[in-house]
């Protein structure tokens, strides 16, 4: 430690021989520092202030009706954050005239970053408070830029939520279009399937289904007619070849002729006393097998003497001729149309049985023909859907343009309009003084300070002894005549003038700059002419 606090005042005694190199240098760059802070021209800044309001009152009465245009708070937050990119910037060249001084693409680009560094726009994002500043020369360019900055801020929100808003309905109008072609395409395609495979669709007016158990209800009923029919054909055919009518135009039946009284009512009799006894007994009981077989008995004898009676009519000469009995001839005639009528729903029949067999044959069609109509269908359904659902944004889209265009959303309030105020803004001498009189001292000090390390000198038998190398035997102090002590205590008084009147300069600049006095710029201009 001792040795460190040794070389620093050794580098200190250093530096000190040449104090006067230090003081001239500290001078020659304050003089010339002090009159170039002098020359800079003066710069005023002007600036505005707008309060942005997005509270609307449209937005809760709205809200579910109009389509909703997003958080208004992160798009102001985004569009300050974008407000000073290069596209705005070039249009403020454009408002302000500026770009006439940019000759070429680079000189452009170098306007616009110097635009860039000399603008500011800051605000609290909370109160929505925005202030927008620009330094410049001349007070009339500064108060332009602002203007133009705050009218492209303004300007800006209302026209990119229009132009978003016209993109969305413009998307949304080609989007319902191509829907609407593609429904007519669906349609068509639809139509044209029906028509193809009607007799495989099943729908409310009918289809396969539908043929199908219309195809069978017709086969039951005609099954039904024929056995009607064949029933009627049997009638008519028992009535010509079993018992022989005489319609009251011939000889009486046999049933007629013959007297059957008594075995009638014994066969009456008979019934009734089964029927009693089956009410009492089974029919396995003895007592009633005997009696049915006492009716049959009487039933077979009946039948025997009318049998009997029809061939003794039969071979009477007296015969009356069945076929010249026009009654007959009718019953005749009935008995082919019902025999006709019989073959007919024959050959009905067998066509509806065709027709069924075909319907159920063609089962893997209609699955098939189903499932493409279910696919076509469910398409349709679908652009439907969607084209509904897009036409009701559509119509949310419009209102919310018409909201807007009635009462904008976010509305802006210029609270300080764009001013320059009367005395400049900058530079700042003061500050720019006091770094030019800092940095004359340091360029003095480093100045010193090598010329003491450049030509040193040893005041010291140790500094010395560490240099050379060689043992130090002793060493002789100086005696300092009246006439060295005068000249030393002048210099050192002259040092102390020279520093105070440096100091005393500098708070004479710091005392015009700090009272708006323009002696120095004025001085400094006059000698720029000179």
């Amino acid at each position: 430690m001792h040795e460190l606090i040794t070389q620093l005042l050794r580098y200190v005694r250093g530096t000190w021989r040449y104090r006067w190199w230090m003081l001239g240098v500290t001078w020659l760059v304050a003089l010339v520092g002090w009159t170039l802070v002098a020359r800079m021209p003066d710069v005023y800044r002007a600036s505005a202030r707008v309060y942005v309001d997005t509270q609307s009152v449209l937005r809760p009465v709205l809200r579910g009706l109009a389509l909703e245009t997003g958080n208004t708070q992160r798009k102001l937050f985004l569009m300050t954050r974008t407000l000073l990119r290069q596209e705005n910037i070039e249009k403020v060249m454009r408002m302000t005239d500026l770009d006439l001084q940019a000759k070429t693409p680079q000189d452009r680009e170098e306007l616009v970053a110097h635009i860039k560094r000399r603008l500011r726009f800051s605000g609290t994002q909370r109160a929505n408070l925005y202030t927008i500043s620009y330094s410049d020369e001349s007070p009339e360019l500064a108060k332009l830029v602002v203007k133009s900055l705050l009218t492209i801020f303004m300007e800006s929100n209302l026209g990119e939520l229009r132009k978003d808003q016209d993109s969305a309905t413009q998307f949304l109008e080609r989007e319902i279009a191509d829907y609407e072609t593609r429904i007519r395409d669906s349609e068509e395609a639809l139509a044209r399937f029906k028509q193809r495979n009607l007799n495989y669709l099943s729908d409310e007016a009918g289809g396969y289904y539908a043929s199908l158990r219309a195809g069978q209800q017709r086969i039951e009923k005609a099954e039904l007619d024929l056995k009607v029919a064949e029933d009627r054909v049997k009638v008519l055919r028992s009535q010509l070849e079993g018992e022989t009518p005489t319609f009251g135009m011939g000889p009486a039946p046999a049933e007629n002729i013959v007297n059957t009284a008594d075995l009638d009512s014994r066969a009456q009799a008979l019934r009734l006393k089964l029927d009693q006894m089956l009410v009492r007994y089974t029919d396995k009981h003895p007592d009633v097998i005997a009696t049915r077989r006492s009716l049959a008995k009487i039933e077979s004898q009946k039948a025997q003497r009318v049998a009997k009676a029809r061939r003794a009519l039969q071979n009477s000469p007296n015969n009356f001729e069945l076929d010249q009995n026009p009654v007959y001839q009718r019953l005749r005639l009935s008995l082919s149309e019902a025999e006709a009528n019989v073959a007919a729903k024959k050959v009905l029949l067998e066509e509806y049985r065709k027709k069924v067999k075909s319907l159920e044959n063609a089962i893997d069609k209609v699955l098939q023909v189903e499932a493409e109509r279910s696919q076509l269908t469910r398409d349709y359904h679908l652009m439907k859907k969607n084209q509904a659902a897009l036409a009701s944004r559509l119509e949310s889209a419009n209102l919310a343009r018409k909201a807007e265009t009635s009462s904008d959303t976010v509305q802006f309030r210029v609270i300080d309009p764009p001013r320059v105020p009367l005395k400049p803004s900058g530079p700042n001498r003061v500050f720019y003084s006091t770094g030019v009189l800092l940095g004359g001292l340091a360029v003095g000090l480093v100045l010193a300070f090598l010329m003491s390390q450049l030509r040193p000198t040893y005041d010291d038998r140790q500094v010395l002894n560490d240099s050379i190398g060689l043992p130090v035997l002793g060493s002789v102090n100086m005696v300092w005549t009246s006439d060295q002590v005068r000249a030393r205590r002048v210099r050192n008084l002259s040092f102390v003038f020279s520093v105070t009147a440096l100091m005393m300069t500098f708070g004479v600049v710091l005392a015009l700059y700090q009272f708006n006095i323009e002696l120095l710029p004025r001085l400094a201009n006059s000698l720029n002419l000179s």
